[in-house]
């Protein structure tokens, strides 16, 4: 059965019921969907933009945060959306092409920066705006650009619609995303609620602990004594309350706290001495982690780029002094002679191998959190029988490697998608919205601490088909911190969200939006 209503192509868009459900509720109040990764979040907005511009006329605004992502909408309502214009707003279109843009079409694709500027210099309006859509709309925090274009937005009493997989665990940030959208209703849905269950397919999870090699563990254990020792003198100079349970988080907070601090006026000597020994603290504590999760390669290229980093001119004191410790020269002269890689990288490439020889057809999203390990893992998934890899990274360039714009990326996932490749080694720009085929086998080459990331890698798989995803964990690392840390944020995020809607749902009238004559009934698919 497909969907059978004003402005959508017909026999086009399958009907299923918990989009229906939920464009209902979009329609008739802001909303925050939050929707399973693969269960037609895009199909929602699709339904909700064209009852509106049936009902209404006006023009509908859709935001999403990268180009690939904004292009990848675009393509999509093109397709399934009938008798309105749609065009895309980006910043490589020039300011003058955009206000004509914005004149002649019915649906704008943007990234926010774009339209915040524009409104910003006063070339275009909000007025004529009846639905403004939020994709990831978990980003709608602290400065982004969502944040300015929804204040804007308000002076309208226009409808909103903020669309994401994993707005995240804490009540105080899914809170915030909702008071700077002016969302005042929330719709949650997960695999196993009875409308969506249907449409699910089995996701395969398995878990695979190793066991750290002697010589990384070693490598560890002369690095964590560098790292105490900085983190000893940050506890005495009263910046942090001990040496233990300290994370990054609260090493990059303090970094913050402490920039502030310099800006303000602050000058004395005690705080570049603790900027200097906190950057140190953040920088061997990452060589740690290296060590422990990612393997020996990935460590040697950076104690390398440390070791650049202090001989030229524009190096940090921090990289200077870190490279003339003794426990930096032990494990830099150890490591010339470690020919052991991390298991993780064997055990990847014998699960993708079995994949693809079991099914030849298969495609394999592997996740790693590094661009070193990605570039590691991708050269070694060249040599195995069957694979055609290809890396999707970020755009930040590096010494020696470019990293991939924005168009490149699409490039990449059209050519997986059509088959050209058939495994795709990505890192974080993988994760969140862009349309990653489905896949057959997604790999984490470590688990991730955030809730949010390992929701969106886990949905790149099951969405047509049984999928399977393994996540590989070295025993007695941060790597198992990081698998539990995310499983209880993840296990908490709904319960949350609904105590949440519960508290909405009290506060008040539910006027929002416009009443206009054409509003007072919900739509009836």
């Amino acid at each position: 059965m497909f969907i059978d209503r004003p402005l959508i192509k017909k026999d086009s868009v399958e009907q299923r019921d918990y989009q229906v459900a939920l464009a209902k509720e979009a329609v008739e109040r802001s909303t925050l969907v939050v929707l399973p990764t693969g269960m037609g979040k895009t199909v929602v907005a699709l339904l909700t933009l064209a009852e509106v511009l049936h009902r209404k006329g006006g023009k509908v605004l859709l935001l999403a945060p990268t180009k690939p992502l904004v292009e990848q909408h675009s393509r999509f309502l093109q397709d399934f959306l009938v008798g309105k214009k749609v065009a895309v707003m980006t910043g490589e279109v020039s300011p003058e092409e955009r206000e004509a843009l914005w004149i002649e079409n019915d649906v704008i694709a943007s990234t926010p920066q774009v339209v915040a500027n524009d409104l910003k210099n006063d070339r275009v309006r909000l007025d004529k705006v009846n639905l403004i859509i939020f994709d990831e709309a978990h980003r709608a925090v602290g400065n982004y650009a969502y944040v300015a274009v929804a204040a804007e937005y308000k002076n309208f009493n226009g409808l909103v619609l903020g669309m994401t997989a994993s707005p995240g665990s804490q009540k105080e940030k899914v809170k915030e995303v909702c008071d700077n959208l002016g969302i005042v209703n929330i719709e949650v849905r997960t695999e196993h609620d009875p409308d969506v269950a249907k449409y699910v397919q089995d996701v395969n999870m398995e878990f695979i602990e190793l066991d750290l090699p002697p010589e990384l563990r070693k490598a560890s254990s002369i690095l964590t004594s560098l790292y105490e020792t900085y983190l000893k003198e940050l506890v005495n100079m009263g910046l942090i309350p001990d040496v233990d349970q300290i994370s990054t988080k609260d090493l990059l907070a303090l970094g913050n706290d402490l920039s502030a601090r310099l800006k303000q006026g602050e000058r004395s000597k005690s705080i570049y001495r603790a900027l200097s020994v906190n950057a140190m603290a953040i920088k061997v504590e990452h060589a740690i982690d290296l060590a422990e999760t990612q393997g020996s390669s990935s460590l040697i290229a950076y104690l390398d780029r440390l070791s650049a980093e202090a001989d030229s001119d524009e190096g940090s004191k921090a990289s200077r002094v870190i490279v003339e410790t003794e426990q930096f020269k032990a494990v830099r002269e150890m490591m010339k002679n470690v020919k052991v890689e991390h298991p993780k990288l064997s055990r990847v490439m014998t699960a993708v191998a079995r994949q693809i020889a079991e099914k030849p057809a298969s495609k394999v999203l592997v996740f790693t959190h590094y661009r070193d390990t990605c570039d590691m893992v991708a050269s070694k998934l060249s040599r195995v029988e069957g694979v055609r890899v290809a890396k999707l990274v970020g755009q930040a360039d590096r010494v020696g490697e470019k990293g991939l714009r924005q168009k490149e990326q699409v490039g990449v996932l059209q050519q997986f998608r059509e088959g050209e490749y058939n495994v795709l080694v990505a890192t974080s720009v993988g994760e969140e919205g862009l349309d990653v085929a489905s896949t057959d086998l997604v790999v984490f080459y470590e688990p991730v601490p955030s809730e949010i990331r390992s929701i969106q890698r886990k949905g790149r798989t099951g969405r047509r088909s049984a999928g399977k995803v393994i996540i590989f964990m070295t025993k007695g690392t941060r790597d198992q911190a990081y698998y539990f840390s995310s499983a209880r944020k993840e296990k908490a995020m709904k319960s949350r969200l609904l105590t949440l809607k519960r508290e909405l749902e009290s506060d008040g009238p539910k006027d929002e939006g416009p009443k206009k004559e054409n509003q007072r009934t919900l739509f009836d698919f």
